[in-house]
């Protein structure tokens, strides 16, 4: 009753605010954007160093007249590229983005924080879910936008680092529809395929995208430590596991007049992994008597086929060592998995634009995205096959924002925005759990003078479980002819999520149990960013220097044997055998400060030149448990999974004869030293790729093949399994590919 009460309060409020058009919208684009006829006038510098951005402020400017700097990725360097997913696109042509890859699978950080802390968009809806960077489709992208800050004022929790806006394209064309296929080495197959249709004032968007790949395995061994020393068993388990995914979506608008439009949308999403089933790893043991030492053979000798080792039905053990040691151990197949994993989302909801005159626009929104993890138990000669739900999540949301022109030198946005999250967990043991969060926002655009622009926002959040907090933003913009200069402060809010609050976790071969904790304190941090560019109608050149402040990070905190004993419940664990207790809390802080630098360059006969360089130095402060006297004493270290240098650089040379036109494009991304508090650090990895993109113009039908060479340099990490990688990339590859549009 409560939370229908407050609902019914906050429709109120949104009614309130939509009469009044004091509401923000960053889905202004058929409206405010330039229409296709204007931009058909745009020089080759407007399209590619002065693109369109309406991330940093949620309204429309020229990136030269941005009063927030915000990077864009093109549909001409997408395609160029052929990149086909968003974590692609992000790695390949920016220096922002890192990856990691784990046996726990694969990780994105940005500007040297994890992505937990970044709000993923698209045509500024949040994307929610474990799967948020797959269920992108590459085929429709008109543009991605990167903007590097806190930006809780505009889109909420979680945009502590920043804010990633995927733009979309729809076609208005009778009919229009692309196919679009790329075929690389071990099996991966990506296929995008997208159909538009408009009848009078009905349309309709579809997109259908596909990508598969199968494992593989560039070390067949696994290194762990024994007695102080590395050894190195055999393990079948392959460093990237084989899988298939499908997403489909369908938009339908209807243009009602000049002011009124509608629209509806869902989407559905499967994701199933491919693991195999042949797969093992060994359990260890230390033989005691020095005959088994001298039968045990070297790695070279065990690894002479590539083949994964099979499972053996035999209790003998199998013996395998590294030769890093005198001390010989054996070892016994066990099989490495049981199940799949298969996760499914699904999205549904609708909105309305109204633009009563050129000054107001007003936009309502309301979605429901739903994400399901589940575990596919194979068939055994014991049990059936059989599917074992893990997680439940659902994230809803209502938002009604707009724009309204106070004045040529005024632009006001403003808006209400209701979010429930909700979390049913087996594996965290978590029955059912839900959030609500009701937010106000506001923000002020204001021409000084001629050259001198200010942006000032805050964000009014009252949540459930942590009451209201205040966050602001603001920035100043000064330009004049070819320069300009940016600073920005923001703060950032992230609330702990369900999980974090509510979970608990018993890792039985370690013998470690994990308490919830419903007591944890929201995240917050201070960003800064100076930004100095230089444009003109060739060339843009970008500096950007940042610091961010993170306090009362969320981390595990291991109890002491005095909370132990005071603790009937503790008490029982301990006597249970759990070794060590632990729970979830604000314990960590981290600093971290780089520089950011970008140009690019729009030379004479076709040619085009970029690329950047981001520097990031990062340390983290965490309080932990010295067993032996039980107190806590901090340490410092990098942030995980931090890397300190990234480049990257793009090059491409564009040409056309009558109805062909040929592009070649050089890519690479050259990522340093990357530090796990786990594993240490990786190495310092590359990747180039040089590729092809032929396009025939016919009548009604446009033709584009394309070819190129993955990982040119045959870039590998083949440190033995479970390692921190430093990339995860195959081997040099073939690209083949074939876009058609009709």
């Amino acid at each position: 009753m409560k939370h229908a009460i407050n609902t019914i309060c906050f429709a109120a409020v949104l009614s309130l605010l939509g009469s009044t058009a004091f509401a923000q919208s960053d889905t202004v684009q058929q409206s405010a954007a330039p229409s296709r006829q204007s931009e058909a006038r745009f020089s080759r510098a407007d399209h590619d160093l002065n693109p369109v951005v309406v991330t940093g402020t949620g309204t429309y400017h020229r990136a030269n007249n941005s009063p927030v700097a915000v990077k864009v990725i093109t549909a001409k360097e997408l395609r160029d590229t052929h990149a086909t997913t968003l974590e692609d696109a992000l790695t390949r042509l920016t220096t922002n983005v890192t990856t990691h890859t784990s046996g726990m699978g694969t990780f994105v950080n940005f500007n040297g924080i994890s992505d937990d802390y970044v709000v993923i968009l698209e045509n500024g809806k949040r994307i929610s879910g474990d799967d948020r960077w797959s269920r992108i489709s590459m085929a429709n992208v008109r543009r991605i936008e990167i903007y590097s800050g806190a930006a809780s004022a505009l889109y909420g929790s979680d945009a502590i680092a920043g804010v990633i806006n995927i733009i979309t394209e729809e076609s208005r064309e009778p009919v229009s529809a692309s196919s679009d296929t790329r075929f690389r080495s071990n099996g991966r197959l990506d296929q995008d395929i997208k159909v538009d249709a408009t009848a009078g004032p009905v349309s309709s968007h579809t997109t259908y995208t596909h990508h598969q790949a199968d494992n593989w395995q560039v070390n067949h061994y696994q290194a762990f430590e024994e007695d102080g020393t590395e050894v190195l068993k055999l393990t079948g388990r392959p460093m990237s596991t084989a899988f298939h995914s499908n997403d489909l979506a369908e938009k339908l608008d209807f243009r009602i007049n000049d002011q009124w439009s509608l629209y509806l949308r869902g989407s559905y999403y499967d994701h199933q992994t491919a693991r195999p089933q042949s797969a093992t790893y060994f359990t260890q043991k230390k033989n005691t008597s020095s005959s088994s030492s001298s039968a045990s053979p070297s790695p070279s000798s065990s690894t002479s086929s590539p083949s994964s080792p099979s499972p053996s039905s035999s209790s003998s053990p199998v013996p395998v060592d590294g030769g890093l040691s005198a001390v010989s151990y054996s070892y016994t197949p066990k099989v490495a998995y049981t199940y799949d994993l298969h996760h499914t989302s699904y999205l549904y909801g609708g909105g309305a634009r109204w633009t009563p005159n050129s000054r107001i626009h007003v936009y309502l929104d309301i979605y429901s995205d739903n994400f399901v993890s589940k575990y596919a138990y194979w068939q055994t000669a014991e049990k059936e096959a059989y599917d074992e739900t893990r997680k439940r999540t659902h994230y809803v949301n209502e938002t009604l924002r707009g724009i309204f022109r106070l004045a040529s030198w005024n632009k006001l946005s403003a808006g209400a925005e209701f979010v429930q999250e909700s979390l049913n967990s087996q594996s965290d043991n978590i029955d059912f759990e839900t959030t609500n969060t009701y937010n106000l926002f506001a923000q002020d655009e204001l021409t000084i003078c001629r050259s001198f622009e200010a942006v000032v926002g805050v964000r009014y959040t009252q949540n459930d479980h942590f009451g209201a907090a205040f966050t602001p933003n603001a920035g100043l913009f000064f330009h004049a002819g070819d320069f300009r200069l940016r600073a920005n402060y923001a703060g950032g809010y992230r609330t702990p999520t369900l999980s974090q609050l509510y979970a608990t976790d018993q890792a039985k071969t370690a013998l470690r149990y994990t308490l919830f904790n419903t007591e944890l304190k929201p995240e917050k941090n201070h960003f800064v960013n100076l930004n100095a560019e230089y444009s003109n109608s060739w060339m843009v050149v970008s500096v950007s220097g940042f610091l961010n402040k993170i306090r009362d990070m969320i981390n595990y905190r291991t109890m002491t044997q005095a909370e132990i004993d005071a603790s009937a419940s503790l008490t029982a664990l301990q006597n249970e055998g759990w070794t060590t207790i632990r729970q979830r809390d604000n314990i960590d802080r981290a600093t971290l400060c780089g520089i950011t630098t970008s140009v690019k360059f729009l030379l004479p006969y076709g040619f085009t030149i970029g690329g950047g360089y981001t520097f990031t130095d990062s340390e983290a402060e965490t309080q932990t448990l010295d067993k032996k006297t039980q107190q806590y004493v901090t340490t410092t270290s990098p942030v995980d999974k931090s890397v300190k240098h990234v480049g990257s650089v793009l090059a491409s040379w564009d040409k056309t004869w009558n109805d062909y036109h040929l592009t070649i494009t050089l890519s690479g991304h050259i990522q340093g030293e990357r530090y796990s508090s786990t594993y240490g650090y990786a190495e310092t990895t590359g990747q180039w790729d040089l590729t092809t993109r032929h396009t025939i113009a016919l009548k009604n039908f446009t033709l584009e093949p394309g070819l190129g060479i993955e990982n040119l340099f045959n870039q590998r990490d083949t440190s033995p399994w479970n390692s921190n990688f430093s990339t995860i990339n195959p081997g040099r590859s073939l690209i083949i590919g074939l876009r058609m549009k009709f």
